[in-house]
């Protein structure tokens, strides 16, 4: 009787030390896709469908992109980094107020798109590059950058505190990255809410990454927040 005491209390412990290890794989494994369901749901769309909703009068009605420019300030001969640039829809806005443009994307059809547009609406003005960027790097040489924009992109990126300290590397001394996205509640554009971020979760990641400086905008986009930081 001992004997079977001992076997099945044995059996219990390994039972109860496989169903904790495969908790834990479960939450890790959650964990993980909360990165990458945004960019499954992204990619439910065409590259088509992306393209003509970034680019619709309804995404002007509230990106409002002039009042975004105005916010920026004075950029005309600055370097600027667009990350996630798909359609090119700040691209083009900040290569027409004077800036030199870097449009950075993971996307090749995004790519193509903005370089046909380039030369048949933009005379094919060498003040606006095209970047290939890959998933885990915003590709920026040292101090290569006046400034970063990435607008609703940010929820697209994983391993975010070793990505975004590449970007501070980028930033020329003085230099700033400007991020726009949604604020994390229901809302009639975007995604989710549970693909969304909110202002503090990102101070908290970037200062991780080693950025210091925060000034944060919830007035002036009534469904984004603006996060400078240096």
């Amino acid at each position: 009787m001992k004997k079977l005491l001992t076997i099945l209390t044995i059996a219990a412990l390994v039972a109860c030390k496989n169903e904790h290890k495969h908790n834990q794989n479960h939450e890790e494994h959650a964990h993980h896709d909360g990165h990458n369901n945004a960019n499954e749901h992204m990619h439910e769309s065409t590259t088509k469908e992306l393209i003509d909703r970034f680019e619709s009068p309804e995404r002007d009605a509230y990106q409002q992109p002039s009042k975004v420019l105005e916010y920026l300030g004075n950029i005309k001969g600055l370097k600027i980094l667009d990350i996630g640039a798909g359609s090119g829809y700040f691209s083009f806005r900040l290569l027409t107020a004077g800036a030199n443009v870097i449009a950075g994307d993971v996307n090749d059809e995004f790519l193509t798109y903005i370089k046909n547009k380039k030369e048949t609406e933009f005379n094919n003005n060498p003040n606006l590059e095209l970047r290939k960027l890959p998933y885990d790097s915003p590709k920026l040489k040292p101090q290569e950058v006046d400034k970063v924009l990435i607008v609703n992109t940010y929820h697209h990126i994983e391993n975010r505190e070793a990505y975004f300290a590449q970007v501070l590397k980028g930033l020329k001394p003085g230099g700033e990255l400007v991020l726009i996205d949604f604020f994390k509640k229901e809302l009639p554009v975007g995604p989710p809410v549970d693909h969304k971020i909110d202002e503090q979760q990102v101070q908290e990641e970037l200062k991780k990454a080693g950025f210091t400086q925060f000034e944060v905008n919830t007035d002036l986009l009534e469904y984004q927040y603006i996060i400078r930081a240096q």
